[in-house]
């Protein structure tokens, strides 16, 4: 899994019928690098994410055809303990 956090938002106005319904959205990963991912969670910009790549990403949408190697499959609050003091 990778962590990142959301950067932009793309739109499509046409795209492969076996693609379910997201957003495509940019993710800046936390070694700088930056990927599009699909969406089906209503993430925002900013938000921290956890991003599935290559076939888990896939397989999770059907696998077969489906043109898709970036999942955006969680949204990240804070960790647990975080609050707590020491």
């Amino acid at each position: 899994m990778i962590r990142g956090h959301v950067i932009g938002r793309y739109w499509a106005t046409k795209r492969i019928d076996h693609i379910p319904s997201g957003a495509f959205l940019e993710v800046e990963t936390e070694g700088g690098s930056r990927i599009m991912a699909l969406d089906v969670l209503g993430c925002g910009e900013g938000e921290e994410v956890m991003v599935v790549t290559g076939s888990t990403a896939a397989a999770w949408l059907g696998g077969g055809k489906i043109p898709i190697d970036a999942l955006i499959i969680g949204s990240l609050d804070q960790p647990s303990g975080a609050n707590k003091k020491k």
